[in-house]
């Protein structure tokens, strides 16, 4: 398997993760600051630990999903799992100063 550069994945990683949209919110879901981190093995598996607005988010079941699906279609990726989490709680002050503006919140 040849060498990945790491830090080019992780570049195309954030890009893929910028096309997701929480359906409720006109942001993308790591300017929401939804994305809490993103891991990368020697094997270019990829782990993304995540969050929801909310437990009682209508998108639970789909968000994470598509999440897996996108990250899965760079080609340096040999698989991609996403773990979801509520801690910590996923609160405004987490959304990047440009969803904040898109928001209205600045």
């Amino acid at each position: 398997m040849e060498k990945v550069d790491k830090e080019m994945l992780g570049v195309k990683i954030v890009e893929k993760l910028k096309t997701i949209y929480d359906p409720e919110i006109p942001v993308d879901i790591y300017e929401l600051g939804l994305i809490y981190d993103v891991f990368v093995n020697e094997n270019n598996d990829v782990k993304i630990l995540m969050t929801l607005t909310s437990p009682n988010c209508p998108v639970v079941e789909t968000l994470p999903v598509e999440v897996e699906e996108k990250i899965k279609t760079i080609d340096e990726v040999r698989n991609a799992e996403v773990e979801i989490t509520f801690e910590p709680p996923w609160n405004q002050d987490l959304m990047s100063e440009e969803a904040k503006l898109e928001l209205g919140f600045l």
